[in-house]
């Protein structure tokens, strides 16, 4: 998930959906919520699919299967620890769009648990992997431009850069390495799927926010 940030027209790219981040306030928080709901949904999609899932999700999948607790109350709960983590120790700041983002993401992933089968057919499984993702990139663009604030992961990789001055793009890099190599060791689901979204969030999530008109936050891409 990518951090919020102040919202920059991009000029020079067509950009349909930009009016609605200049919603006002009440505006903006339900186009948070849209971005939240559609999160979880390409979340539950991707983990349906069964073709491997992005790192985050193999911790949270492993962390799942040894507790007992569902995929959505995991990922509450390490947002949770994040949060805590990102506020006392690095000192960043929180919004309304924190804190809903750590509450209702994992809310969402497990609602659409029942309406999200697997399908029969491989090329079904993929084509629903591939839905999940691209949907991905649209919620994101969503709750970034929304502006209210960072998700609990993005608040650790800025914090991290604010504080110690690493790259975001390294810290990103190293951080899901290792959340990828503990969830692997938990049992978590490592799959084609995990390479394809390496591949792929990037640029779906860059679609996503072009959309919206807004840039990606804190210059993650260098």
């Amino acid at each position: 998930m990518l951090a919020s940030a102040p919202v920059s027209p991009l000029l020079s790219r067509p950009a349909p959906l930009a009016a609605l981040t200049r919603l006002s306030g009440s505006g903006r928080l339900l186009l948070l919520l849209a971005g939240l709901l559609g999160y979880g949904l390409s979340l539950r999609l991707m983990i349906a699919a069964q073709v491997g899932v992005a790192p985050w999700e193999v911790l949270h999948l492993g962390l799942s299967g040894r507790s007992g607790l569902r995929v959505g109350e995991v990922s509450i709960l390490v947002g949770l620890v994040l949060l805590a983590y990102t506020r006392l120790k690095l000192g960043e700041r929180l919004g309304v769009g924190t804190l809903l983002n750590v509450l209702l993401i994992g809310v969402f992933l497990d609602a659409f648990a029942p309406l999200i089968h697997t399908p029969a057919a491989l090329a079904g499984r993929w084509a629903q992997f591939l839905l999940g993702l691209t949907l991905l990139g649209l919620a994101t663009g969503a709750y970034v431009g929304a502006g209210l604030g960072a998700g609990p992961r993005d608040g650790l990789m800025l914090g991290l850069n604010r504080v110690y001055g690493w790259p975001v793009s390294r810290i990103r890099t190293v951080v899901e390495l290792m959340v990828l190599a503990l969830g692997t060791a938990l049992g978590g689901p490592l799959g084609w799927g995990t390479l394809v979204f390496a591949l792929l969030a990037g640029p779906s999530m860059a679609w996503g926010l072009r959309l919206f008109g807004v840039e990606k936050g804190a210059k993650e891409s260098k």
